[in-house]
């Protein structure tokens, strides 16, 4: 098969993402001021939109301790702080009752907010194809949830091996986790590339994008999703970036994944990490989005200790000040 360039594939990509909301949640920002002012910020009387569109993850507001924040609940308060969107956590929705679901499509017009991206959990690194295909089935469901709010994104795992027992667990040992007894990572490399292929078809059909994160697993390293979305070749199959997630050579892993990026996810870690912290200099990232063009969605993680009340618009305004055009 001939591969496209990622420039094509990129640009397919983000345009399916923002082109909705760009150009009204952009005037919008420029009358109301609430754009941070910057002596690189170019003129806005051409109409253009001057930054990316700030969204939030519902996750910013609960970190699977307690009872879920009310993803209703999450919407309302990010419009309330400024943000443009917002990143439902699917494991965060009280159901998935067609009734509930129009009533968060209701709360979000009311707001004058959008739903950007759902944040769905699978594993493909299973060895049994019976438990792969169930988890087929689990992401299509996710894709046809997404289409039923109008989300044009969804964010996907490759999954893990599941060696290194809990979380924090593997939390302590940065992510690495032994490979299962009697398999190889390159056969797991297939199984996540079948799987995702298998999805493409329902993808395309609902309007959905596909945005592999790197997140742990076979996706812990840029070369890790980089590999499975090269092979898959696909206009509906984008790149997740995780500010928080590379924990070595950040910034040399953030420039491999960027011209195939789709999709953002902002770590911040006001009153410390709840697993660990990242000291990330946004200026410095905001000046990599603009090297390689990236005019799509930010999604604001929010992972430390501190009040969200507090962090969340700490957070945002941070975001603000740096990913301008």
């Amino acid at each position: 098969m001939k591969k496209r360039p990622n420039s094509t594939r990129r640009s397919f990509c983000q345009a399916a993402v923002v082109a909705a909301t760009s150009s009204l949640l952009g005037w919008k920002k420029a009358a109301t001021g609430s754009v941070a002012a910057n002596e690189k910020t170019p003129s806005l009387l051409n109409g253009s939109r001057s930054g990316n569109l700030i969204a939030v993850s519902t996750y910013s507001f609960w970190h699977f301790s307690g009872e879920p924040s009310p993803v209703d609940i999450c919407i309302r308060k990010a419009a309330e702080m400024g943000f443009d969107a917002v990143e439902l956590l699917e494991v965060q929705m009280k159901n998935k009752e067609p009734a509930y679901l129009q009533s968060l499509k209701r709360e979000t017009f009311l707001a004058g907010i959008s739903l950007c991206s759902l944040s769905t959990h699978q594993s493909f690194v299973k060895p049994d194809p019976a438990e792969r295909q169930e988890n087929i089935e689990k992401t299509k469901r996710s894709i046809e949830l997404a289409n039923s709010l109008g989300i044009p994104s969804i964010r996907v795992n490759t999954g893990r091996w599941g060696t290194a027992g809990s979380f924090d667990e593997l939390m302590a040992n940065k992510g690495i986790e032994p490979i299962l007894n009697g398999y190889t990572e390159d056969e797991a490399f297939g199984w996540v590339i079948d799987s995702f292929e298998k999805l493409l078809p329902i993808a395309e059909k609902n309007g959905v994008m596909l945005a592999l994160e790197n997140h742990w697993g076979l996706g812990r390293t840029a070369d890790g999703v980089l590999r499975i979305v090269n092979a898959i070749d696909s206009p509906w199959m984008g790149v997740t970036l995780d500010t928080g997630n590379f924990l070595e050579n950040a910034w040399k892993q953030y420039e491999q994944m960027l011209p195939q990026t789709t999709f953002i996810q902002a770590k911040t870690y006001q009153g410390g990490g709840v697993w660990y912290s990242l000291d990330i200099d946004y200026q410095r990232f905001g000046d990599l989005l603009r090297k390689y063009h990236y005019r799509g969605f930010v999604s604001l993680e929010f992972e430390g200790n501190e009040d969200p009340a507090i962090a969340v618009p700490q957070s945002l305004e941070i975001l603000r000040k740096n990913c301008y055009f």
